[in-house]
């Protein structure tokens, strides 16, 4: 691990971890799903992290997006200690997340949906009293459901009225828009088609050229072998392996995944 470490920080241009896992722990009663995972995401990198279902994956992600406190270990961020006691905490740290269930109000439109938690005031004493700058708001969200890529009517529809993988593509849009570091992807093409899934990679990419770390949490290997620098497995709660990408090949991280040897 910690060669594989060392040569990949080397080809990322040295720089130091921007989020660090170190020894994270963490139960459901008797359920241990994280055993001292130690991980770490360096600026303007891709991650994949992937394992069977029950790994742990989406635990780790609660984890370091504030979801979950670890009953052991800790989190590094710029090589300071930090506590995340709640997803609100892990956003002013610049740690923006899409999670499985998307995490959208029905409710509430597109716009209202990307400033959720972050809505923008009017100016001057309208403001002041509590008047939102709806107009602004929706140019904006506007913008960053163009950049992802995906089709609305408007971003004034509500986000019940939209498909699964419209859906997924305002929360995309949400996340890209706020985060500043760190950006934790889980599922991210899950429901998606061939077109969009292609578009999202783009985003990620695009999101690790301007210097953020990021993790892609898939299924999609095929995916994930495209677009990232490094592929860490994790199985039952551990990390079995971190891989360089351009060393890994299908059939060796499916093996890694599942605990087999690879049969050549």
């Amino acid at each position: 691990m910690s060669d594989l470490a060392t040569s990949h920080h080397s080809r990322m241009g040295g720089s130091p971890p921007i989020l660090k896992a170190v020894n994270i722990t963490k139960r459901f009663g008797h359920v241990q799903a994280l055993s001292n995972v130690c991980l770490d995401l360096v600026p303007g990198e891709i991650v994949g992290l992937v394992g069977d279902n029950g790994a742990g994956k989406s635990t780790l992600v609660k984890c370091l997006s504030g979801v979950y406190q670890p009953d052991s270990g800790s989190i590094e961020l710029n090589q300071r200690k930090v506590v995340l006691h709640s997803p609100m905490d892990a956003r002013r740290e610049g740690i923006e997340t899409v999670y499985q269930d998307l995490s959208l109000a029905n409710e509430l439109t597109v716009a209202s949906n990307v400033f959720l938690g972050r809505e923008i005031y009017r100016q001057g004493l309208a403001g002041r009293l509590g008047f939102l700058d709806f107009p602004r708001m929706r140019k904006e969200a506007e913008t960053y459901i163009k950049e992802i890529g995906i089709k609305l009517p408007t971003v004034d529809i509500q986000a019940e009225l939209l498909s699964g993988g419209q859906r997924q593509g305002v929360a995309i849009a949400r996340a890209r828009a706020w985060a500043s570091r760190v950006l934790l992807l889980d599922e991210p093409t899950a429901a998606l088609g061939v077109r969009q899934t292609g578009v999202v990679l783009e985003i990620i990419r695009a999101s690790a050229q301007q210097g953020m770390a990021v993790m892609v949490i898939s299924h999609d290997l095929p995916s994930i072998l495209k677009v990232t620098d490094r592929i860490v497995v994790l199985r039952q709660g551990k990390v079995i392996t971190s891989i360089p990408t351009d060393r890994a090949s299908y059939e060796e991280v499916v093996s890694a995944m599942l605990g087999k040897e690879v049969v050549v």
